[in-house]
């Protein structure tokens, strides 16, 4: 049986940065789920156990024995320890894309001392503009493929509390017990990745932006079954 997709959007978009690729994938025979965690960032911290619900209540449609492929992007990436750990279904793979890797050990940080001292003065009774907002139009605007596209990805991004950005993650034991790799974009990104290919992980590079996954869907998702070749390799079409 072929693994589902599970493409995970970072909380501080939202989940139509992964429906083209979905649309790929499933035009060439995968199931994909694409769970949105649009609520991640609401109420009080932690708010790290509402992104492993929102996965895990999405996959209640899927039998419990299917096997999962976890794709990440983004900050979403410091979630898979946590998410793996806490579903039911036989995760198969996980591909980080342009993501944020966690901590090897221990609780992992969504933010660093820089970026938090970046967020800080933007806060406004303790919430932050859309993601989008934080950045200008010239490191913006190169990431949309067109303007429809763009329209869609901000009018859906949540504005986090900042305590989003301060909470740790935990990093539990294990969670790794199966093939991961690391699909890059580009800086900044390529620290992460070298760090991906010195935890063995397989690393494959697709240049492009930080949502480049909107712009070249049909290669990320090329880029994806590759990725994850190994372990469904003679798997039975369902």
């Amino acid at each position: 049986m072929r693994p589902i997709f599970v493409l995970v959007h970072s909380p501080s978009v939202g989940p139509s940065t992964w429906h083209p690729v979905a649309e790929r994938l499933t035009a060439a025979g995968h199931r994909v789920r694409v769970p949105s965690l649009l609520h991640v960032g609401a109420g009080a911290p932690p708010f790290w156990p509402r992104a492993v619900e929102a996965v895990r209540d999405d996959l209640r449609q899927v039998p419990a024995g299917d096997p999962i492929v976890l794709v990440a992007h983004s900050n979403a990436g410091l979630f898979m320890p946590v998410i793996r750990s806490g579903l039911d279904h036989p995760v198969a793979a996980s591909v980080f894309v342009d993501a944020a890797l966690p901590a090897r050990s221990g609780a992992t940080p969504v933010a660093t001392p820089e970026l938090l001292g970046f967020l800080r003065p933007m806060a406004v009774h303790g919430r932050l503009p859309r993601w989008t907002d934080w950045w200008d139009e010239a490191d913006v605007a190169p990431m949309f493929p067109d303007a429809a596209t763009r329209r869609t990805v901000v009018e859906e991004q949540p504005t986090l509390p900042l305590s989003y950005y301060e909470q740790r993650i935990p990093v539990p034991g294990g969670w790794d017990d199966h093939p991961c790799s690391y699909l890059l974009f580009g800086p900044p990104y390529d620290d992460l990745a070298a760090e991906a290919r010195d935890r063995g992980w397989r690393v494959a590079q697709l240049p492009g932006e930080h949502l480049h996954q909107i712009v070249d869907p049909a290669g990320t998702a090329r880029q994806l079954v590759e990725l994850v070749e190994p372990v469904t390799e003679g798997a039975e079409t369902p």
